[in-house]
Order: structure tokens, then C-alpha cells, then sequence
């Protein structure tokens, strides 16, 4: 019975047409009354005041507005349960498999429709793990995801099929995707064996195909969404073929996203080739009308900051009044971020972007087990507030590690952060 009152929570929608719904009957109670005959409402007034005097010797007013009221509440009970009955019989054809209180699914929906328009920017694990833990606070997120992978099954299908790699993007749709399991199984499972096949997934073929069918990245990356049911959207940076290289200290270049940390030198800076590279106007539209924007986690200088090079999303990130976050790894990278504290995490970005990329740097401030270093090579990434500051960017500090990989985040936790920042840092949450 309780449950039929969740239909009248706030955001449902339902109320309005519950009214309607009672204005049509009283309408066609009112106009049957009519038709037939009105003196039948007369009889039956007059049955009830029959009744009451003969049971109390007198006519009890209140007991039949007591009786009025009775009656409207029983109404309004069976109209609610009707309604929910429809409901459920529609949705039952059109969604035969879909479990749990309808009037859960809907309210969940509706409060994710409400929550604040998110925009991330990266790739690769990290990415995927973010989104993973913020789609339970919103569905108004968009990714907006690298595309110079060069390595796997990815960088296969780029060399063989001149795409732009999917297996970041296949990632994200996953982790955005509010599907039966079987169904994620389904993407991520690769391909054992010796055959052509051996080492790729089912979601980058899957991906691969449908760009061959529409004949556009974009258009197969929103209908793959359609399939998996994705919470938000998937768009990838550029649409353009595009190699990742590395300048390091010493002179050296090094050709490749793949290459890069094999390569063990420091980097000074990373660049596309070619230069030029032309940005997906979804992915701009999506940085600009954001309330927040998020960057990383993920690999600083193979996941980050390809998004950044292409032509238009540096000015359209600084440009945007939104609240912007960049998330450091948890640990070092071997190869990429050995010995970097989270200030240099920052300043890499920012010697990339120039000032005004980020507002706030988000650090994980739970201690990582020394056996979890010394089994991996890794090191926690050392917090330096001062030198953070000094870049005109504020600290916060959260619990984000994961308790079943020290090295990496935990998607509730990482949301949960976020989410706090946004509410409590944001002009249009906080009302300041």
C-alpha cells in the first residue's frame, strides 16, 4: 500500500494526470448521473439518511462527511492502483525483462534527469571507473574520450580498417550502460586463441561494424548507446586518424601512445600529428554547456592530454564558466609519471592549457599498502598543497581508494567526491 503513494513524490510527473484522471471520472460520474437519471444520487442520499436514523435515533452529519471522505480515499486508492496497473502492462510488452518497482525505475530516472550536467574528458581505465560511479548521480553526463590509442586490438582495427580506435569508447559505453550483465560480459569478452580474431573484443568489433553500417563514428557510437541503454553520452574527441608523440628532456621523440611509456624518459611535452587536429562539435557543445567538467583519472599524458590538443577544446574548457576538476591518479605511472607529485600532475595540464583548466585538484588522502607498491613498481602520488596552490588551483582531499585495487579508484567513492565539489563549490548549487 505504500508503495502506491510513491507515485505523488516530488519530480514524479504523475499527480497532474492523476487529477485529470479524477476530474474525467467526476465528469463521467456527474454526466451518467445525468443521462440516467439524477434522482438515483437522490435515492441514494436518501438511503444513507435512512440508515444513520435508525441506527442513532437522529442525523449524524459528521459520520456521513466522515463516509464522503471514506469513499474519496477508496477512489483514489483503485485510481492509483489502475493507473499503475496500465503502466506496468505497457511497460511489461515493451521491456519483458526489466525487474524491480516501476515506481522506483521511474523516480531513479527522474532524480538522474534533475542531477547536474557533467562533461569528462580522458580515457582509458580511469575514465571508465568514473563513469561507472557518476551515472548513479546523473544522467546528464557526456564523455568526451581519446582517440589516439595506438596499441591491442584498438590499434589493429585502426591499422586495418582506418578508424579511430574504439576500445576506450567501448569502455566507457560499458561503464555508462545500465544493461543485464551478460550483455557487458558481452562487450569486453576478447577473442582467445591463434585465429585473426585472437586478442580482439566483441564490443570494439561490435563497435567497428556499426561504424561501417552508418558510416559515421559519432552516429555508431549512438546507436551502440541504444543497445546498451547508456546513461548519458559517448563522443569521441576528433574523428580525424591521429598519432600521439612525445617530446622528452633529452631531445628524443618518441612516435606512439604505446611507445611513450616503454620509452622510460622523463617527457617535457606531448603533440599530435598531425597539429591540426579538427574537434567533434558534440564534444565542444558538451564542454561548454557543462556544470562541470571533469579531467582524468587516467593516464596524465596518454589519456589527458590528447583531448586537450585537439584544435578548440582547450578554449572551449577555459572558456566555460563551468566548475573544473582535474582528478590525480592515486599512483605513479611506470614510464609516464615516475617521481610525480600531484602539483606536477597539474602543472603538466596546465603547461599544456595555459591558466584557468582547472579549478580544483582532487587527491586521494587514504594511505596505499607498501605491499601493493612494492609488488607493482608504483609509488603514491605525494600531495604538495603548497606548490597546488601556488598554480591557483584548490586542493581537496578524500578516501577515494579502491579496496580491491590499492592502485586504483573506487567508483563510489570517486562519485561521491565529485559530487560534493559540485554541490558545494558551484555558484548555481550552492546559491552564492
Amino acid at each position: 500500500m505504500l508503495n502506491l503513494f510513491k507515485w505523488l513524490y516530488p519530480g514524479m510527473k504523475m499527480k497532474r494526470w492523476l487529477v485529470l484522471f479524477a476530474v474525467g471520472v467526476l465528469m463521467v460520474s456527474f454526466g451518467a448521473a445525468l443521462a440516467f437519471n439524477y434522482e438515483y444520487l437522490g435515492r441514494a442520499e436518501e438511503a444513507i439518511f435512512q440508515f444513520f436514523y435508525t441506527r442513532f435515533g437522529s442525523y449524524q452529519y459528521g459520520l456521513t462527511t466522515a463516509l464522503g471522505i471514506f469513499i474519496v480515499i477508496i477512489g483514489a486508492v483503485l485510481m492509483m492502483y489502475s493507473t499503475r496497473s496500465i503502466i506496468r502492462s505497457i511497460i511489461a510488452v515493451l521491456i519483458p525483462d526489466r525487474t524491480g518497482r516501476i515506481v522506483d525505475m521511474i523516480y531513479q530516472e527522474r532524480k538522474l534527469g534533475k542531477g547536474p550536467v557533467v562533461t569528462v574528458i580522458g580515457g582509458g581505465h580511469g575514465l571508465s571507473v568514473l563513469l561507472r560511479g557518476i551515472k548513479s548521480s546523473t544522467s546528464n553526463v557526456s564523455a568526451v574520450v581519446t582517440v589516439a590509442d595506438d596499441g591491442g586490438s584498438s590499434g589493429r582495427l585502426r591499422e586495418e580498417l582506418g578508424i579511430i580506435p574504439p576500445g576506450d569508447l567501448r569502455n566507457c559505453l560499458v561503464a555508462l550502460a545500465d544493461t543485464e550483465p551478460l550483455m557487458e560480459k558481452l562487450f569486453q569478452y576478447r577473442f582467445k586463441g591463434t585465429s585473426t580474431l585472437a586478442g580482439h573484443s566483441f564490443g570494439n568489433l561490435f563497435i567497428a561494424a556499426m561504424n561501417e553500417v552508418t558510416g559515421d563514428m559519432e552516429t555508431a557510437l549512438k546507436e551502440s548507446s541504444k543497445v546498451l541503454a547508456v546513461k548519458g553520452r559517448v563522443i569521441p574527441a576528433s574523428k580525424e586518424y591521429v598519432r600521439l608523440d612525445a617530446i622528452m628532456t633529452d631531445g628524443t621523440v618518441v612516435e606512439g601512445e604505446s611507445q611513450i611509456p616503454e620509452a622510460h624518459k622523463k617527457i617535457r611535452r606531448v603533440q599530435l600529428h598531425p597539429k591540426r587536429v579538427q574537434a567533434v562539435p558534440a564534444a565542444l557543445e558538451a564542454i561548454e554547456t557543462a556544470d562541470a567538467i571533469i579531467l582524468g583519472p587516467g593516464s596524465l599524458y596518454t589519456s589527458i592530454m590528447p583531448n586537450l590538443l585537439v584544435e578548440g577544446v582547450t578554449k572551449a574548457l577555459k572558456n566555460s564558466k563551468a566548475i573544473k576538476i582535474y582528478i590525480c591518479n592515486v599512483v605513479t605511472q611506470p614510464g609516464e609519471t615516475d617521481k610525480y607529485s600531484a602539483s606536477a600532475h597539474a602543472k603538466a595540464i596546465l603547461d599544456h592549457t595555459g591558466r584557468g583548466a582547472i579549478d580544483y585538484v582532487l587527491v586521494n588522502s587514504a594511505p596505499v599498502p607498501k605491499e601493493f607498491c612494492e609488488e607493482t613498481g608504483v609509488k603514491p602520488v605525494k600531495v604538495d598543497e603548497d606548490k597546488i596552490n601556488a598554480l591557483g588551483c584548490g586542493l581537496i582531499k578524500a578516501d577515494l581508494i579502491s579496496e580491491t585495487d590499492a592502485g586504483r579508484h573506487d567508483p563510489e567513492k570517486l562519485c561521491k567526491a565529485v559530487m560534493k565539489i559540485i554541490y558545494e563549490m558551484s555558484p548555481k548549487f550552492n546559491g552564492k
